[in-house]
């Protein structure tokens, strides 16, 4: 698939069927994931495949009781781990860094299973240190997103985008 074809056809979905998501389709997510740029080639992030009902209920109610985290049959947490960027970029690796490297492996993962046939849901609202409970995750080491993958159940439809016009600048801020 056309990469901006991907860019702009792709949807959240928050409802999926009870087809199954392969573990080779699964590794080929995580596989665009880790090819994602950042900062340094330091790669700071790490990936927790959920597919158990308990494990899943246990981030839906992390999340607000969001059930897509629960009906989809496969969940990936995608974690920041700071101390990763620390050492060469210090409290800019630590606090942002670090979250704009995970975040570009999230979006990886969304293209990817789009353009696999799959669908997803970036999920950021969470109580993050119940999300990290319930997966284990050890101290220093950040949740950035919970990504229900599966086979939709549903077709959004695309949402408005705002003109070029209103958020492009040249030069400098306030020029348009």
């Amino acid at each position: 698939m056309d990469v901006f074809k991907a860019i702009k056809t792709r949807r959240s979905v928050r409802a999926f069927t009870d087809q199954q998501v392969t573990d080779k389709e699964v590794e080929k997510l995580i596989d665009a994931a880790r090819w994602a740029p950042s900062a340094g080639n330091i790669q700071p992030w790490d990936f927790i495949i959920v597919r158990d009902s308990k494990i899943k209920q246990g981030l839906s109610k992390a999340a607000m009781i969001q059930k897509a985290i629960e009906e989809a049959p496969v969940v990936i947490v995608v974690c920041a781990n700071p101390i990763r960027s620390a050492p060469r970029y210090g409290s800019r690796g630590i606090n942002l860094y670090c979250i704009q490297d995970t975040a570009a492996a999230t979006q990886n993962i969304l293209l990817a299973a789009h353009a696999m046939g799959l669908s997803t849901c970036w999920i950021g609202a969470f109580n993050e240190e119940e999300a990290k409970s319930v997966v284990g995750i050890p101290d220093g080491v950040r949740p950035i997103a919970i990504v229900p993958v599966g086979h939709a159940a549903e077709k959004p439809q695309g949402r408005p985008r705002k003109p070029l016009t209103e958020i492009m600048h040249h030069e400098t801020f306030g020029r348009k």
